[in-house]
């Protein structure tokens, strides 16, 4: 983990999907496809599992006991295409989004925490079509559909860290190590969002090399990684030179209750933070290209802590981390990859560069395991694996460098 401060990363919308979106007076849906949409705190009902491409309504009617959200996601079913937020019970509100063919996924979010409720698939049939809008309204809606997903992410985050949180402060450390890495895949999309809040990033996620250099008390998921996989007598430190059992001991169960409930509480102060106005107009103000930035600062994070077997040093969990960080990088770079497009030929060129940086550094990172079904231990990879990984993360990182330049064109 390095100290990129921009905000930005984390795309919501593919190039297959870019979409306008937001809430629309009923007068102005009336000539779209419109589909109705109930919600209720178990299940998420779409009136049809097709359409045809264009501009499309969801009218959404939260029929359940909690305040919901409705989303549209990509098919990977991370990206977010559109999204309706504060849906009071027994309130109605209307999505529109101007969807490219292609499959998709419908999600309802009852309480507006966790993973959703009634994801299903839909199909968005016919042709491509173009979109339309003032520039400044195209930039608006991308920068509000990345808000979208850091919301989603955090969302995600907050009770998957409580459960997390609860296995360890009650000794369930097995289960804690095997939910550990999945948790962390939320915050590592999203990283540079606690990144540039001050001393959250590192209560949350400094290794102990740092906060010690820092003169910080150490706390967040790497001091609880040390109780999870205690060090071996022969271990050293991050730093490679200190002895990792010295001055080592593993907490007592009041120090477990105080390192998880820090966790729980600095979360939770990330997630009030990403639902607030300061949250959107920061967004707003560095615009898309600090989503560009973001993208760029999120595959730093791979080059200099992921590649390198530092980031998760007694859990050898590394990989997790690296994939969640790609994923957050290309996902920013998708958002804005359009407006690179539209620079010319220069910049058309660039995407189709990027695009391929991307597809050949996934295909490799697959070979050792996925984010559903697991990774190898960081220390299996080989010499040749590592170098091999290196020279993919430097392929990419050299035209998505030139990616905020080419969009402000």
């Amino acid at each position: 983990m390095n100290a990129y401060r921009a905000l930005g990363a984390l795309a919501a919308a593919s190039v297959a999907a870019l979409a306008l979106s937001g809430c629309v007076a009923k007068s102005d849906v009336a000539a779209s496809d419109s589909l109705t949409v109930t919600s209720t705190d178990g299940a998420c009902d779409v009136s049809a599992a097709t359409a045809t491409s264009g501009t499309l309504a969801f009218e959404v009617k939260n029929e359940g006991a909690q305040v919901t959200e409705f989303y549209l996601l990509a098919s990977d079913g991370l990206r977010i295409v559109g999204e309706v937020e504060n849906i009071a019970p027994g309130a109605s509100r209307t999505l529109t989004v101007v969807a490219q063919p292609g499959d998709y996924f419908t999600l309802c979010k009852p309480g507006m925490i966790g993973e959703g409720v009634g994801r299903t698939a839909f199909a968005v049939t016919g042709e491509a079509v173009a979109i339309d809008g003032e520039d400044a309204e195209q930039k608006q809606q991308a920068v509000n559909l990345y808000a979208a997903f850091v919301k989603d992410q955090v969302e995600q985050l907050v009770p998957a860290a409580d459960e997390f949180v609860a296995a360890y402060e009650s000794g369930q450390d097995e289960a804690a190590r095997e939910q550990f890495p999945q948790v962390r895949a939320y915050y590592e999309r999203i990283e540079p969002v606690a990144e540039s809040l001050g001393d959250l990033d590192p209560r949350i996620d400094y290794r102990e090399v740092d906060a010690v250099a820092e003169g910080l008390d150490w706390t967040g998921f790497h001091r609880i990684e040390k109780d999870l996989w205690a060090p071996a007598q022969d271990a050293l430190n991050a730093d490679g030179e200190t002895p990792a059992w010295q001055d080592w001991a593993p907490s007592t169960p009041a120090e477990r209750a105080a390192f998880g409930d820090q966790l729980v509480s600095d979360i939770a102060e990330l997630n009030d933070y990403v639902h607030s106005d300061e949250f959107q107009t920061a967004l707003e103000e560095q615009g898309i290209a600090g989503i560009s930035n973001g993208a760029i600062g999120l595959l730093d994070e791979v080059a200099t802590g992921k590649i390198t077997g530092e980031e998760d040093w007694w859990s050898g969990t590394d990989l997790w981390d690296f994939q969640a960080n790609v994923e957050g990088s290309k996902n920013a770079f998708e958002i804005v990859r359009d407006f690179a497009s539209s620079t010319g030929d220069d910049g058309a060129a660039l995407v189709d560069e990027i695009d391929a940086g991307y597809a050949d550094l996934e295909a490799a990172l697959s070979e050792f395991g996925s984010l559903s079904s697991g990774f190898v231990n960081y220390s299996q990879l080989t010499d040749a694996d590592k170098r091999e990984l290196t020279d993919l993360i430097n392929a990419l990182a050299e035209p998505l460098s030139q990616l905020t330049s080419t969009i402000l064109e």
